[in-house]
């Protein structure tokens, strides 16, 4: 066995293609083929199913898997430090929830950029079922969530931090002047808000749902720098993070109304699945998360 054909296994059992796989490492697909029948032949194991030209990793490959991360992981190890090359470099696969894609991951990157300009960084949009799929699928490589607390042995926490999600306005919207201000209030209102089943719409949903109430938004959008935009410019209200409301809060062009209502917290949580092998690149970002986590901490609930 050697070092090829381990990153061939390791490339069609993350993209569970032969073809896709041949096109990340440039090679021919029967020459992927004939690597995986020799490492099978090797082991004495099969490794990958193929059933209607579909990919999918046995028993046995689970295990192989774990292993040959940590066999690539070693090598890299010994590599570097013979070399004495401490430059950080490698591709990094995210998903994150889109409030926070448009929120900070952006300043995250360009933090990476600037302290890590080797590494690359693949973002994936998407809501909180789906990023796990994509964990459990070894499609991704750190997920970063915005929702209620997830603790499960399956992956492993590498930063969190709670946030408040705050009901806002316009300064020029009655309701900014307004005291202990009612739900039955807010509907009379144009509502602007982040797609239905998204983590903080689907909370708003269900406490209205249990006051027997309803929300039609105006607007629906992921984007909530175009959500803050239109509240700016008094288009309406809307249901947002602290994160996200903060510079506009602070400069005075949005407010928080004073609703009552039972105050609304998720997290914003950084995991990888407990089995994948973490790369430097991994390692760098997720060291770049927690650093902004806690410098920006005047943001989060203090924990």
């Amino acid at each position: 066995m050697d070092i090829k054909t381990l990153n061939t296994f390791i490339a069609v059992s993350e993209l569970q293609s032969f073809t896709k796989a041949a096109e990340r490492l440039g090679y021919s697909q029967s020459t992927i083929s004939f690597q995986i029948r020799q490492l099978e032949a090797e082991l004495g194991v099969m490794l990958l199913d193929r059933i209607n030209r579909t990919v999918a990793l046995t028993d046995a490959g689970n295990r192989f898997l774990k292993a040959a991360y940590g066999i690539r992981g070693a090598l890299h190890q010994f590599h570097t430090d013979i070399s004495g090359n401490t430059e950080v470099s490698g591709h990094v696969r995210l998903a994150a929830a889109s409030s926070l894609c448009s929120g900070f991951v952006g300043k995250i990157y360009m933090e990476m950029q600037a302290r890590f300009p080797e590494v690359t960084l693949e973002i994936i949009e998407a809501d909180t079922h789906e990023m796990f799929r994509l964990l459990d699928h070894n499609e991704v490589d750190l997920v970063c969530t915005l929702d209620f607390p997830i603790y499960d042995r399956g992956y492993t926490i590498l930063c969190e931090r709670e946030t408040e999600v705050r009901f806002v306005a316009s300064p020029s919207n009655p309701l900014a002047r307004q005291e202990q201000i009612t739900l039955e209030d807010l509907l009379e209102e144009p509502f602007l808000l982040t797609e239905k089943n998204m983590s903080y719409r689907k909370i708003l949903d269900d406490r209205l749902a249990a006051e027997s109430m309803e929300i039609k938004p105006k607007l629906t959008s992921g984007n909530t720098m175009l959500l803050t935009s239109l509240i700016q410019n008094n288009a309406g209200i809307s249901f947002l993070p602290e994160y996200v409301i903060h510079p506009f809060v602070k400069d005075g062009s949005i407010v928080c109304l004073d609703v009552d209502t039972e105050p609304c917290y998720l997290w914003i949580q950084l995991l990888h699945h407990r089995d994948k092998w973490l790369s430097d690149a991994i390692s760098a970002t997720a060291g770049i998360f927690r650093e902004f986590l806690e410098k920006k901490s005047g943001l989060f609930r203090k924990e």
